[in-house]
């Protein structure tokens, strides 16, 4: 069985509000700019090589999305933390918009709904999991200025980006 590790980042919604806080709603009327993959990192299983795309100067992801539903279609499974939940919700949801065919029957591996079904961790975060475990801990990003800065096309903070993703690879693929 070829088995895929992936994870993804993403960009927010931009939008117009009067306020913020909770509970708050918003109508898809007030979006300014919808929300987009950042990068997409992958290991395969057996394999030491961790692998990541990311989108353009442009900060596009159709051709980060062309380029991974390739990768996608040499696996038998793949599997992320919250997979089934969010990352591949969200590669079909941009590869939708995009026009892109994304894989109908792939099978998919969500190691938080393992943790959650078979198993009775404190937590069920990824952090916490991969420190009890002793294979590492997630990568600090100083909360959601990352994001902002990578919005804001710095590239340092697109690479930083990258390695925190492409750690999340490699944490969950040894929990």
């Amino acid at each position: 069985m070829r088995r895929l590790f992936f994870d993804i980042e993403t960009s927010p919604n931009i939008v117009y509000s009067w306020r913020v806080g909770y509970r708050i709603i918003l109508p898809p009327e007030n979006i300014i700019q919808e929300r987009k993959i950042i990068c997409v990192c992958w290991k395969w299983e057996h394999k030491k090589n961790v692998y990541s795309l990311t989108w353009n100067d442009q900060q596009e992801d159709k051709e980060l999305l062309k380029e991974f539903v390739k990768v996608c279609n040499e696996a038998d499974e793949i599997v992320a933390h919250n997979g089934d939940n969010f990352d591949v919700k969200w590669l079909r949801t941009r590869c939708i918009f995009h026009r892109i065919k994304f894989p109908e029957k792939i099978q998919t591996f969500d190691t938080l709904k393992k943790s959650r079904k078979g198993f009775k961790f404190n937590s069920n975060k990824l952090d916490y999991i991969a420190k009890y475990l002793g294979v590492g801990r997630k990568t600090k990003t100083g909360g959601f200025d990352l994001w902002v800065d990578v919005m804001n096309g710095k590239k340092k903070a697109l690479e930083e980006m990258v390695n925190y993703c492409k750690n999340d690879v490699v944490i969950f693929k040894l929990s």
